[in-house]
C-alpha cells in the first residue's frame, strides 16, 4: 500500500494572523484570500491543470484545530485510503486519534507524531 501520495495542506498558527498574511501576499505574491489562505492549482510543466491543489493557510492563535499538539503548524498529507492507512498505523502503535471526518471534501484522520505534532491525513474525493 501506497502510504502518502503527496502534501494536501500546510496550515500554521500566527500572532498577527491578518498582517502575516499581508507580508506573504506583498512580499511573496501569495493570492491570501479572505479565509486566510490560498488554493495552489497542480499544473504540469507546460502549466496545464492536472487535478489537484495544495492548502496553504495562516490563522490565529485561536481555536483547537491543531490540540492536542502544541506546535504552531499542522501539514496535511494526502492519502489514497484513508481508512487502510489508518489501521496499519494503529497496528504499529502509531498514536492515532479516534476520529475521523468526512465531507464534500473528503475523509480526514489525524495522528500525533512522536515529538507530539499532529499530522492530518486526506484522502480526497474521488476525481481529485
Amino acid at each position: 500500500m501506497q502510504r502518502v501520495t503527496g502534501i494536501g495542506g500546510i496550515f500554521f498558527k500566527a500572532k498577527d494572523a491578518p498582517a502575516l498574511q499581508a507580508w506573504y501576499k506583498q512580499h511573496l505574491g501569495i493570492d491570501v484570500q479572505a479565509w486566510g489562505g490560498t488554493a495552489f492549482s497542480w499544473a504540469d510543466k507546460e502549466g496545464k491543470p492536472v487535478g489537484g491543489t495544495t492548502i496553504w493557510s495562516i490563522g490565529g492563535q485561536e481555536g483547537d484545530a491543531f490540540a492536542p499538539s502544541s506546535a504552531p503548524f499542522m501539514i496535511n498529507y494526502r492519502v489514497d485510503d484513508l481508512l487502510g492507512l489508518v489501521e496499519l498505523l494503529k497496528e504499529e502503535g502509531c498514536h492515532v486519534l479516534d476520529k475521523i471526518d468526512e465531507s464534500e471534501y473528503g475523509k480526514f484522520a489525524w495522528v500525533i507524531d512522536p515529538e507530539g505534532n499532529k499530522v492530518e491525513l486526506w484522502q480526497p474525493p474521488l476525481g481529485q
